[in-house]
């Protein structure tokens, strides 16, 4: 795997497993074979762009987006100049009525909190071209997983935001003694109205950084 060096040296025992082994040939093969989104040299964007020691925050998605151009391997950020998608949306809304701020609704890259300390995780990080949920069940989860559990181990006083049924299930290796959980819907428009809207989740990770002496994120 192309993954940043100290990150590789975190995973190093999952990365020895055949179950890894197994989802690099998936993986190597679907995008030989198919349109698979996010570019492969923008697959482990959020690895690069977040080391492991500056990891203060981690927000999980499902899958990439799956239209042209939208994914660019951060868990709901869109690249420059391409429409917000709506749960995008409904996060900048929150972010507005949570702390009062006016966001740029023309732009949805989400680089700057990678480069803070966001890591913006997808628990599943290819998909197949306009096929949502195509590869998942495939090998991402187990690595995803093992990611979490390595910041819940490692690191201390990180905010895990969990928004939908899907990222609530990666819940189950965090150290919530160690840890901030904050779990609510999803922000996509089925979901936020069920509590994502109002959730003040952002402000809550700044006031929870802050108390521990951690720089708060300018969101």
């Amino acid at each position: 795997m192309k993954i940043d060096p100290h990150w590789k040296l975190i995973l190093r025992d999952y990365l020895a497993k055949e179950s890894c082994k197994n989802l690099i040939d998936f993986i190597n093969n679907e995008y030989q074979t198919n349109t698979v989104y996010p570019p492969e040299n923008e697959l482990f964007s959020a690895f690069s762009m977040t080391s492991f020691n500056q990891v203060s925050v981690v927000i999980i998605g499902q899958d990439p987006y799956h239209g042209p151009g939208q994914a660019h391997g951060l868990a709901f950020s869109v690249p420059n100049n391409i429409t917000l998608l709506p749960s995008l949306l409904n996060i900048y809304k929150e972010i507005e009525s949570d702390l009062g701020i006016e966001k740029d609704f023309t732009n949805g890259n989400l680089t700057s909190w990678a480069n803070q300390g966001v890591l913006l995780l997808n628990s599943v990080l290819t998909v197949r071209t306009d096929t949502p949920g195509s590869h998942v069940g495939h090998g991402w989860e187990e690595f995803t997983d093992h990611v979490i559990k390595k910041i819940s181990d490692q690191r201390e006083h990180v905010v895990f935001m969990l928004w939908g049924n899907y990222a609530k299930n990666k819940g189950s290796v965090i150290d919530r003694s160690r840890h901030l959980v904050l779990e609510t819907s999803h922000p996509s428009p089925l979901g936020a109205y069920r509590g994502f809207n109002g959730c003040k989740h952002f402000s809550q990770t700044n006031n929870y950084l802050q108390q521990h002496n951690k720089t708060p994120i300018k969101w």
